[in-house]
């Protein structure tokens, strides 16, 4: 019963993961190849409870979602989900604390996310960006991610201790 649940959870927070940015991209900021639509990094925060394997899959959906509505260059910083999610769920497996693990993934995140658009523009794609590259990388892409992942941090944190007080449950602590 245990698999049940954790394929249905992992399949609720993929889905949502893919849904966000068609239906929140009305609360999306996007400055060349870096946008940020709050509540993009729950279901990854939320999907680090549930396991590495389940980090991965919500990554995965995110990554879908974007590349969808906001094209390859976002699609594959989305992608990075799957990364962050995985290294935040091992932690947590080791007991962790959920705080320090979104400080811990936040820089990753962050660098991540630049190396990504870094690829792109070392490809010769046509990325549009604002300033000096160096500037836009660091400052727009890594410090822009690492802000937006903290913020979803607290809504994570908040939405993740909402629902272990209505089901009666210390998801935190969940062996699924």
């Amino acid at each position: 019963m245990k698999d049940v649940k954790k394929i249905t959870y992992t399949a609720l927070l993929t889905a949502w993961a893919i849904i966000i940015p068609f239906v929140f991209g009305f609360m999306s900021v996007t400055v060349g190849p870096f946008s940020a639509t709050l509540t993009a990094h729950v279901p990854m925060f939320l999907s680090m409870l549930l396991g590495p394997g389940a980090a991965i899959m919500t990554g995965l959906g995110s990554a879908l979602g974007f590349l969808l509505t906001k094209g390859p260059v976002i699609g594959l910083r989305a992608l990075m989900h799957a990364i962050v999610g995985y290294i935040g769920a091992v932690l947590l497996r080791k007991g962790v604390s959920f705080g320090k693990v979104a400080a811990i993934t936040a820089p990753i995140h962050g660098v991540l996310e630049a190396l990504v658009v870094l690829g792109f523009v070392a490809a010769g794609a046509q990325v549009k960006y604002v300033g000096s590259l160096s500037n836009f990388l660091v400052i727009t892409v890594g410090v822009g991610s690492i802000l937006h992942h903290s913020v979803d941090a607290v809504i994570s944190f908040v939405v993740s201790k909402s629902v272990a007080k209505a089901a009666k449950v210390d998801l935190a602590n969940q062996n699924m």
